[in-house]
């Protein structure tokens, strides 16, 4: 079999299992996006004492305004999963999100450590995946109204989007010089070049996907490690971040790449 019908093959592999799964496709993306923010304001909930005297002792910042912080992130992210699942006020729970995003930054100190910030810009682009696809629920309502073409913001959000969500996987490229982590690294970074730029993009988001959840399931099995142990916190927090980022790709699969790719630029040659 050459390498034109493998892929052709594989494409159409992708395509069935795009047919079975329209319906429950996008569901499932939301609810992998945003199960960082649920965990993470669950964790507020039930970590509210350490919370708060970690922003008071990092920031001395008094107990009121450290007891604000949590509860803004309390709210701020349980509200917004709320809105989200519920699909009411999309648009409105993707801009507190990319609040709490940039708040967490600079409250943990996130700026400076760059794995951790590459992983927030992330998430970030799967915000704006979403965002775009709520646009694309709005102008569904007004399908008999004329229009000069797909909504321009719409584009640019879902190449941001694309963009930014391929950081994700610059933080799990390993540096060393076995047989494995080479092959990793090459398909790896062919694959997020792919997204990045638009190119048989489902199929490629799709094997993403397949292999981030490997990696996850594996690298991050936070059920594994005791409760009491600060590894548990730290793998568990990277599950839920992958998760969404598996939510974000799983929208590019649903949505497709959006008009600023090489998919539909092909369409027009």
């Amino acid at each position: 079999m050459g390498q034109e019908d493998l892929m052709s093959t594989a494409e159409d592999v992708a395509d069935q299992f795009l047919r079975v799964t329209k319906q429950y496709l996008p569901h499932l993306a939301r609810l992998c996006l945003i199960s960082t923010f649920l965990e993470d304001g669950i964790r507020m909930w039930f970590q509210w004492n350490e919370q708060r005297d970690y922003i008071e002792a990092t920031w001395s910042c008094g107990y009121f305004l450290a007891t604000c912080f949590v509860l803004l992130n309390l709210i701020g992210q349980l509200g917004g999963c709320v809105l989200v699942l519920s699909r009411n006020f999309v648009q409105y729970a993707c801009f507190g999100l990319f609040g709490i995003i940039a708040l967490q930054t600079v409250a943990y100190s996130i700026l400076w450590d760059l794995k951790f910030l590459m992983r927030n810009l992330a998430l970030g682009g799967g915000l704006l995946l979403l965002l775009a696809e709520s646009r694309s629920e709005g102008k569904s309502m007004f399908a008999g109204v004329p229009s000069m073409g797909e909504s321009s913001p719409k584009q640019y959000m879902q190449l941001g989007g694309r963009v930014l969500l391929v950081l994700m996987f610059m933080t799990l490229l390993h540096f060393d010089s076995s047989f494995f982590s080479i092959l990793q690294n090459m398909v790896g970074t062919a694959l997020i070049i792919l997204v990045a730029i638009g190119f048989k993009t489902k199929l490629a988001a799709l094997t993403l996907v397949v292999w981030l959840l490997a990696i996850n399931v594996y690298f991050n099995a936070f059920w594994t490690i005791p409760a009491y142990k600060p590894m548990h916190d730290f793998l568990k927090y990277d599950f839920f971040q992958t998760t969404s980022v598996i939510g974000g790709l799983l929208l590019v699969v649903a949505l497709g790449p959006g008009g600023v790719s090489m998919d539909e630029k092909k369409k027009e040659w």
